[in-house]
């Protein structure tokens, strides 16, 4: 995981990282938003450990170490679902307001994923009418799993506000265009302003009470504005426009947040378990590690497991992205969410519903939206500045003009309410998380799990990308491929006695020699030692032999001028000879070769292609060994002879030759060259919570093609997030023009601002769609 100094919470607020001794297991720094601790509303010193969270000096004088202490006594962690939220800069102020209240440790608002934590002492209802009182909705995320709500229109306020103005403006409208007057169409104007603007009203107030300005704020001075000089249909207009905005940007960012969602869904909340020789149904939540549950053909598995009877084949995409059912049978490992084909199987749980594969990568998709990429830490810096210089401009044109230079009040009162409107940084600031969010979900229902849009942005920028022999680019299951005997031995017989030997270590080339050597009556091996690095002995009939690689007969002073046409032909086909003798002879030789996975060479002829410069190898294996098997794969370099600590020089070096860097591997063995790596990815994690943590990228099977599409995908949602932040910024200025040749008026105004809310949304949402169309 990569940690830095300082960080800032999902709503923006800055802290600092504890490197104090009482952070969990000792490793110091963490990743603040991951773990979601942010005190207060202000920035200081946070720890990802409880109870050191309120020894950090506060800057804040609402709330001292002694509250805070008092506080944490009683306090307890609830998580809501937040709906209608729908620009970044809310969420920080709904997190600013709800770590205000008397009773609230902390308060931390994921925008992305729609999600609001809160660490408290006082009652549910509390929270949630704070949030209402803001303008949002929020229900509580329980332990439970409640299905997601079907929303309707006609029974969302703002969406029935929004149709109610929309029909008195018509109304309005056509009257005042047919040549009617008098003080009903002021009326009308009036109505649709105050139904239409209430819920903007209502947020832009309850905003100003927590002295922070927001666009609800700045759309409700400029309907008043309107109002005060006489421009009824103009606020009238800018009233209904905001609304029609607002609420079609709630409803594609619910969406977004629900393809996430959905992922919980896929796991049924009931299954049925055998218990005390008893079949019950039973809620997932009452299930507990050991429970036998039993899945029918057809059926979705309920919980993560191991098959403890029954044969059938799983589709597992839900959880691998892999097109086809893998076969499970006894011993197999089986996931939540994941589909049972055809044939009966009885499970074995390995682990809670809150605490699937499936519910872990939920959660980790739900922080990674949390965590703000680099485009979007631009725009809110940015928008920090831009929002307050515009907000003095248009109090200057409202009254300067007037003044100093004697011109009419209303004109310019009238421009600089323009101006408010068009300041309204909401496209700009909305137009790098919706593509973050769409992005993360598309890829997580491939089977790609991005920690966050940093890591997801800057995979389109990589030079280079570092993989890992064993396990990455081969299957990590030596097999035995040669039996060369140079003595009197038959080739069952020299086997036996290697196999006898072999059957005693633990080394993965030992276990593939016993794997061969299976149905045959192995020789009886003693006094076994095993020489660390370079092989092993033992005694067999009275007989020291010696089974190892190269080093180990050099070593013993042997003359290898007979063999070494054998071992080159060996080691250069890419194979890892091991050689077995006596004190003085050499018996024969053993070769093993981890083989290729089936699509090393695609995935890295697609990696060429995606317009990867550098493609290295990293390998313990010896030089012609590592050199055959970069050529088959057509890397562009290769590393061999590598021990743990050579793999992070490595990396080292090639960041230095080629700047940033992919290390791609297991993410167990591979950590510390990972860590190195500008982003580390681990493959095949479906299965290894370590991996799954700690990986800055997890690709959940070990299909190496998911590197080009991951890829693909950064260069697009990078494009998106440009395309986005160009489209708002010239929207502004253009209307900028407009306004200064007198050609700008409120209603265009709001219609252009919510105009690029809503197409920098769907913009961004375009890459929630398949892979075929991400890869264009």
């Amino acid at each position: 995981m990569k940690t830095a100094k300082s960080i800032k919470s999902s709503g923006g607020l800055e802290g600092q990282l504890c490197q104090g001794p009482c952070c969990p297991r000792g490793e110091g720094l963490f990743d603040i938003n991951k773990i979601g601790y942010v005190l207060d509303s202000k920035a200081r010193t946070t720890c990802a450990a409880a109870d050191h969270a309120a020894q950090a000096p506060l800057t804040d004088g609402r709330k001292t170490a002694e509250h805070i202490a008092a506080i944490r006594q009683d306090s307890q962690k609830s998580v809501f679902r937040i709906s209608g939220l729908d620009c970044g800069d809310c969420a920080a102020k709904l997190e600013k307001r709800l770590g205000a209240l008397p009773g609230v440790r902390l308060a931390a608002v994921n925008f992305g994923a729609g999600k609001l934590t809160v660490e408290h002492n006082i009652t549910d209802s509390v929270l949630i009418q704070t949030v209402k009182q803001a303008g949002y909705g929020a229900t509580k995320d329980g332990a439970a799993r409640q299905p997601m709500p079907e929303t309707v229109w006609w029974k969302n306020a703002r969406t029935l506000a929004t149709a109610a103005s929309g029909i008195l403006l018509a109304i309005a409208t056509i009257l005042d265009w047919s040549g009617m007057t008098g003080a009903l169409i002021t009326w009308l104007y009036a109505l649709t302003a105050v139904i239409g603007g209430f819920h903007a009203a209502k947020s832009g107030l309850y905003g100003l009470r927590s002295l922070s300005l927001d666009m609800n704020f700045l759309m409700t001075v400029a309907i008043i504005g309107a109002a005060a000089i006489g421009e009824w249909s103009e606020g009238a207009a800018v009233a209904f426009l905001f609304s029609v905005g607002n609420t079609l940007q709630a409803y594609t960012m619910d969406k977004t947040r629900q393809s996430i969602r959905s992922l919980m869904e896929l796991a049924p909340p009931v299954a049925w378990v055998r218990r005390d020789h008893e079949e019950k149904r039973l809620p997932v939540e009452d299930i507990v590690i050991g429970d036998l549950i039993i899945v029918k053909p057809g059926e979705r598995i309920a919980m993560d497991g191991i098959v403890h009877s029954g044969i059938s084949a799983v589709n597992q995409a839900t959880i691998t992205g892999e097109s086809l059912p893998v076969e499970k049978t006894i011993g197999d490992t089986v996931y939540a969410g994941t589909v049972n084909e055809h044939g009966a199987l009885e499970i074995r749980v390995s682990k809670r519903a809150d605490n699937s594969t499936l519910a872990r990568i939920s959660r980790l998709v739900e922080e990674a939206q949390a965590q703000k990429a680099p485009s979007q830490q631009f725009v809110d810096v940015f928008a920090k500045y831009y929002t307050p210089i515009v907000l003095v401009l248009a109090a200057c044109v409202m009254v300067v003009p007037w003044l100093l230079l004697q011109q009419l009040f209303a004109p310019w009162f009238y421009n600089g309410l323009v101006l408010l409107v068009i300041s309204c940084p909401c496209a700009l600031v909305i137009s790098t998380p919706v593509a973050i969010v769409s992005a993360i979900g598309n890829a997580s229902r491939r089977g790609v799990l991005i920690k966050g849009g940093a890591y997801l942005e800057v995979m389109g920028s990589i030079n280079a990308i570092a993989f890992d022999k064993t396990g990455t680019l081969t299957q990590g299951k030596p097999v035995v491929t040669d039996i060369v005997v140079t003595s009197g031995y038959t080739e069952t017989e020299f086997l036996a006695m290697a196999a006898g030997i072999e059957k005693w270590s633990e080394h993965p080339l030992a276990r593939a020699i016993v794997e061969k050597a299976k149905g045959l009556g192995l020789k009886t091996a003693v006094h076994f030692k095993a020489l660390v690095g370079r092989g092993a002995q033992a005694e067999i009939d009275g007989q020291m032999i010696y089974i190892g690689n190269v080093r180990l007969f050099e070593d013993l002073s042997y003359d290898f001028t007979a063999h070494e046409n054998t071992l080159a032909e060996l080691e250069q086909q890419g194979k890892t000879v091991m050689l077995m003798g006596t004190g003085n002879l050499i018996l024969g030789m053993i070769a093993v070769a981890d083989t290729l996975r089936e699509n090393s060479r695609e995935a890295i002829q697609a990696l060429h292609a995606a317009g990867m410069k550098h493609i290295a190898m990293l390998t313990g294996d010896n030089d012609r060994v590592a050199g055959a098997i970069a050529k088959k794969l057509n890397l562009d370099t290769y590393y061999s002879g590598l021990m743990p600590e050579d793999k992070v020089a490595a990396v080292k070096k090639m960041a230095s030759d080629y700047g940033k860097i992919v290390m791609v591997g297991d993410g167990v063995n591979d950590a510390p060259a990972m860590a190195v790596a500008t982003v580390g990815v681990a493959m095949g994690v479906a299965g290894s919570d370590v991996a799954l943590e700690t990986a800055d990228v997890a690709l959940m099977t070990d299909d190496l093609g998911k590197l080009a599409y991951l890829i693909k995908l950064s260069h697009k949602t990078v494009a998106i997030i440009k395309q986005n932040i160009v489209f708002a910024l010239f929207i502004k200025v253009i209307f900028l023009l407009l306004l200064a040749l007198g050609m700008g008026n409120l209603w265009l105004a709001v219609l252009a601002d919510m105009g690029a809310s809503l197409l920098v949304t769907v913009n961004g949402m375009r890459l929630m769609r398949r892979l075929g169309a991400v890869t264009k």
